[in-house]
C-alpha cells in the first residue's frame, strides 16, 4: 500500500444506492450462525467436496484419495483477547484454535500461515513475541509456520490458516451420528467458563485454583493426537471441536447429523466444581455454557466404544462418556431423574 486511506465507512456511503431506504437488519441482531447460513445460500458448493459446508474444516479432494484439509480462524484484540494475555500467548492460541479444528477431524496439521493486522504504534518487541508464539504453537504438534502477511489495521488482528493432508475416508465429519451412538468427549468441561467469571465478572478464587484456571485460557491445548487416534481407529462416527462451548457444539452436531442427545452422565471439571461451590454457582451450567476449551466431542457406535477408549488411552487420554444420541432431535440433560432442555447458548460472535 502506498497511501493512507481515510477512515471512511464506504458501505455507509453506497448503502442507499444498493438497498434504498428500507429498514436494514444488522449482524448483531441475527448472530454469527444465522449470518453464516445467509452467506452459504449465496455460494456454490465445489463439486466433490470431501467435507460439506458447516463443518469444522474445509477440504479439497486430491487425485489419490487424499484431501488437503484447511481451517481459518482469527483473533481480534478487542473482542477475543482476555485481560492479562500476552502477545506470545495470543499468537500461540491462534495456532491452537486452528489446529484444534483439524485435530477434531482426525487430521494432523502440517503447516500454519499467520496474517497480522497491526496498528502502526504496535511495539516491535510485541510482534517478535507473536512470532515466538506462532512457532511454539506449530511445533507442539510437529507443524511449521510457512508464511503469512502483514497489513496496517486499527487494532491488532491475527488471522491464521492451518493446513493438513489426510485420507478422505478417514476425515471425521459432523454428519455421521446415528441414534444409539455413545456421546463422548476427550475431557471434562467448565474450566474456561470459570476463568472468564474471574477475568470478566470479578469473581474470586484462591490463588492455587485461580492459577490453574487461568492456564486453561492463557495456554490452551489442542487435542490433535486424540483426534488422529480416533481417526486411525475408525471408531468415531462424528466429531466437533468444542471451542464454542459444549451446549452450542451439541446443537451444531445435531444440525449436521439430524439426531438429538441425552446427557446422562455430564460432570464438570474438579476445578469448576470447587469454584462453583465457593461462589454458589451451578457447576453443570459452567460445563455446558462456556467455550474455548478445545476438547473433541464425538460419537461412537456402541460396539466401537472399547476401541475408542483404547485408541485414546494409547495417547494418554481418558474417554469421558456424556450420554447417547437419540432419534427425537432434542438435546436434554438428565439430572436427578429429570430431563432439562440444553439451551443453544455458548460463544457466538456478534451476540452480546
Amino acid at each position: 500500500m502506498f497511501f493512507q486511506a481515510p477512515r471512511v465507512n464506504i458501505f455507509a456511503l453506497i448503502r442507499p444506492m444498493l438497498y434504498g431506504e428500507q429498514s436494514l437488519t444488522t449482524v448483531g441482531e441475527i448472530g454469527e450462525r444465522a449470518l453464516i447460513e445467509l452467506m452459504l445460500r449465496r455460494l456454490t458448493p465445489m463439486p466433490g467436496m470431501p467435507v460439506p459446508f458447516w463443518d469444522d474444516v474445509m477440504a479439497i479432494g486430491l487425485a489419490d484419495g487424499r484431501a488437503a484439509v484447511i481451517n481459518t480462524d482469527m483473533l481480534v484484540w478487542e473482542t477475543d483477547i482476555p485481560p492479562g494475555m500476552t502477545p506470545y500467548q495470543a499468537a500461540r492460541k491462534a495456532v491452537v484454535m486452528n489446529f484444534s479444528d483439524l485435530g477434531a477431524k482426525g487430521v494432523r496439521p502440517q503447516a500454519f500461515l499467520a496474517s497480522l493486522g497491526l496498528p502502526r504504534d504496535t511495539l516491535v518487541d510485541d510482534v517478535e513475541e507473536m512470532a515466538r508464539g506462532f512457532e511454539a504453537g506449530a511445533r507442539e504438534h510437529g507443524g511449521y509456520v510457512i508464511g503469512g502477511d502483514t497489513n496496517e489495521a486499527s487494532e491488532i488482528i491475527i488471522s491464521g490458516v492451518a493446513i493438513g493432508v489426510a485420507l478422505q475416508d478417514r476425515i471425521i465429519r459432523r454428519d455421521g451420528s446415528r441414534p444409539g451412538d455413545v456421546l463422548a468427549a476427550t475431557g471434562l468441561f467448565g474450566d474456561t467458563a470459570t476463568t472468564f467469571k474471574i477475568l470478566l465478572e470479578g469473581y474470586e478464587a484462591p490463588e492455587g485454583l485461580r492459577d490453574s484456571l487461568l492456564a486453561s485460557v492463557y495456554m490452551p491445548r489442542a487435542r490433535v493426537e486424540e483426534g488422529v487416534a480416533l481417526s486411525s481407529s475408525g471408531s468415531a462416527t462424528a466429531s466437533i471441536d468444542s471451542s464454542d462451548g459444549l451446549a452450542i457444539s451439541l446443537h451444531d452436531l445435531q444440525r449436521s447429523s439430524g439426531v438429538g442427545f441425552r446427557l446422562e452422565s455430564l460432570d464438570a471439571s474438579p476445578a469448576a466444581r470447587e469454584f462453583a461451590e465457593l461462589n454458589d454457582l451451578d457447576p453443570l451450567d459452567l460445563a455446558l455454557y462456556g467455550g474455548e476449551e478445545y476438547e473433541i466431542i464425538f460419537t461412537v457406535r456402541p460396539g466401537g466404544l472399547d476401541l475408542a477408549q483404547e485408541s485414546l488411552m494409547a495417547v494418554g487420554c481418558e474417554l469421558v462418556e456424556l450420554g447417547v444420541a437419540t432419534s427425537d432431535r432434542k438435546i436434554v440433560l438428565v439430572e436427578d431423574g429429570e430431563e432439562k432442555p440444553v439451551r443453544k447458548e455458548g460463544w457466538e460472535h456478534f451476540r452480546i
